[in-house]
């Protein structure tokens, strides 16, 4: 019977935790029955990498060094995986049982429920009102459909800067970005990027949608400093007209645009098959009319239904 992959983690973590000195890949192999049963050097290899791959997930820090011999070795120091203790009230420990709980994806949904396991054996009280034994209506989420947010939340979370290709809205066709990203935050249903745009030698935010291929990291360190706050939704709400002073007046489609109908200062409902609304008008209004395409028409003012037709325009030509 094959032995469960738990067992075999929980016996490579108490060979590595139990030595003062690097155990090499051979002495690991002849320690744990399911390495000996693997059918091959390179099945062992593959099981092993992985292995050691879960463990770090998991939150083990586990070393890479040379033995005596000169054979690359592994230990996990007791004193590097040892928490100190824990000093959590019963509220602080309720606040972070709901952000385990708010991710959706498997991967950031282990991460956080293995973190939350290191806590309470570090002395994290339970939580009173558990989220876990009393289930709500109501559950927070954070969704993320974006491939790009794991790899930016990494560099950010790294300071690494990373390279990727970037679809302005008014713009057919995606451009290089070199970034050194900063944060990430979720506004309005949308992920955005916050960092230092090296071609363009100052700070932008990238919305993650616009994003196209994969996010690839470049090694470096960062060239410009990273501010300690940074005002991402400031930022983003400026160039969606949050800060708008003046209105705008447009016709919307009967049944689409519910996210302008929302921002609506006011709705006259028309009868064929048009509205008319009244909207807040800031910088960046017209790239944000032109994602929903030949659903808006502006009114007024001529400036800002001139910025959107040559939008179209610039999208048309490709």
């Amino acid at each position: 019977m094959a032995i469960a992959k738990s067992e075999r983690l929980m016996n490579l973590a108490l060979c590595l935790l139990g030595t003062r000195r690097p155990l090499s890949k051979r002495e690991l192999r002849g320690s744990i029955e399911a390495y000996l049963e693997a059918s091959g050097d390179d099945a062992f290899n593959r099981m092993f990498e992985r292995d050691k791959d879960d463990l770090r997930e998991l939150g083990l820090v586990i070393e890479t060094v040379e033995n005596l011999e000169g054979e690359t070795g592994y230990l996990a120091r007791r004193d590097s995986n040892r928490l100190p203790p824990i000093t959590l009230d019963a509220e602080e420990a309720a606040a972070l049982g709901l952000a385990a709980k708010v991710w959706q994806q498997a991967r950031l949904a282990g991460a956080a429920s293995g973190a939350l396991q290191k806590l309470r054996a570090a002395g994290m009280p339970e939580a009173e009102d558990s989220y876990e034994t009393q289930p709500s209506a109501l559950e927070p989420r954070i969704p993320v459909h974006e491939a790009a947010f794991e790899p930016l939340m990494l560099a950010c979370r790294d300071r690494r800067p990373v390279v990727f290709d970037y679809r302005k809205a008014n713009a057919a066709r995606p451009e290089p970005r070199q970034v050194e990203p900063w944060t990430l935050e979720c506004w309005r249903g949308h992920w955005y990027l916050a960092g230092w745009d090296r071609d363009r030698g100052a700070e932008r935010v990238f919305r993650l949608s616009r994003i196209t291929g994969k996010v690839r990291s470049r090694a470096g360190a960062f060239t410009a400093p990273v501010p300690d706050v940074v005002t991402v939704r400031e930022t983003v709400e400026s160039w969606a007209g949050e800060t708008a002073t003046r209105s705008a007046r447009i016709r919307l489609r009967t049944g689409c645009g519910y996210p302008l109908r929302a921002r609506a200062q006011s709705v006259s409902e028309g009868a064929d098959g048009w509205d008319e609304l009244e909207i807040p008008y800031g910088h960046g209004l017209d790239a944000w009319l032109v994602e929903f395409g030949p659903d808006v028409v502006v009114l007024e003012p001529a400036d800002l239904r001139a910025d959107v037709v040559d939008r179209l325009r610039a999208v048309a030509k490709g």
